[in-house]
């Protein structure tokens, strides 16, 4: 969102935004709509960071390959939660975040489709991006050097290397397989605390449950308790700030499940839940 806003003040492009639907997806049809003759770029999430739910970037691609319309998509939490093949998706640019693939901090990478490389301009200046340079200009690299100027981080990219061979040896039929069964297990459990809101569609998401307690108890303070219990959870606005507007909410907890996780540890969350039920007398 925020670099469109960037673009918004500085050259003053026209943001159109698509809204989800009631169960909290984003549907490619819906996107359609607000398409016009004057599309340029669609920017998108491939997987929601707040309620786990899934955009069809391919049908999205496939739809406006013909009009020229440019797709960029932001895949940092759908690359950890299975297979990313970009060539099948069709999209331009795909954006991945090191961290989350349980890499170092401030890694990361992003894939350009090759056909819009010639099209592109630098936007910093530094060794290796520059073929020559005399008084009276300068000449580019080919890319992707024509992109990365000065001394990259070496450091946190061969990190980031090494955090995607261990993925890849665990390997993704089974981080997707343990992750399907957290998922339908927690829905399970979750389906039990009547005084629990899940935030997002009940189907076709991934291991991330959004919610919210009833009496609009503060997400900060449920945090707390679970804290103290050995549970560690997101709470606020996670980045989304639209989209709790969406839901008419400030804020709210999040709790994400992994390769790493059990489901013994999901017994210990809802146990501790159910402390919290008991403290705010709900």
């Amino acid at each position: 969102i925020v670099p469109w806003h960037f673009l918004k003040e500085k050259i003053g492009i026209k943001i159109i935004w698509v809204d989800i639907n009631s169960e909290g997806t984003l549907e490619v049809d819906d996107i359609l709509k607000k398409v016009t003759k004057n599309t340029k770029l669609i920017s998108v999430t491939h997987m929601s960071n707040v309620l786990g739910c899934r955009v069809d970037i391919k049908k999205l691609c496939k739809k406006v390959k013909s009009r020229g319309i440019i797709v960029a998509v932001d895949g940092s939490q759908a690359a950890v939660h299975g297979k990313v093949d970009v060539s099948e998706l069709g999209c331009d640019f795909y954006a991945i975040t090191g961290h989350k693939l349980y890499g170092p901090s401030s890694s990361g990478a992003l894939y350009v489709n090759r056909k819009n490389f010639d099209n592109m301009k630098p936007f910093m200046g530094g060794g290796e991006m520059i073929d020559s340079v005399t008084k009276d200009g300068v000449s580019y690299n080919l890319p992707p050097n024509k992109f990365e100027a000065g001394t990259p981080g070496i450091v946190s990219v061969i990190g980031l290397g090494a955090a995607i061979d261990y993925i890849n040896e665990i390997g993704f039929d089974f981080i997707e397989e343990h992750e399907k069964i957290l998922t339908t297990y927690m829905m399970q459990r979750l389906a039990e605390l009547d005084w629990v809101k899940l935030l997002g569609p009940r189907n076709n998401r991934a291991s991330i449950f959004s919610f919210v307690l009833k009496n609009e108890i503060h997400p900060h303070d449920v945090s707390a308790i679970l804290d103290r219990k050995g549970i560690a959870i997101r709470t606020g606005a996670h980045c989304a700030q639209p989209l709790m507007e969406f839901f008419g909410i400030t804020a709210s907890c999040r709790a994400s499940l992994a390769l790493y996780n059990t489901v013994e540890e999901i017994d210990k969350f809802i146990e501790s839940l159910n402390s919290c039920k008991k403290i705010f007398n709900l």
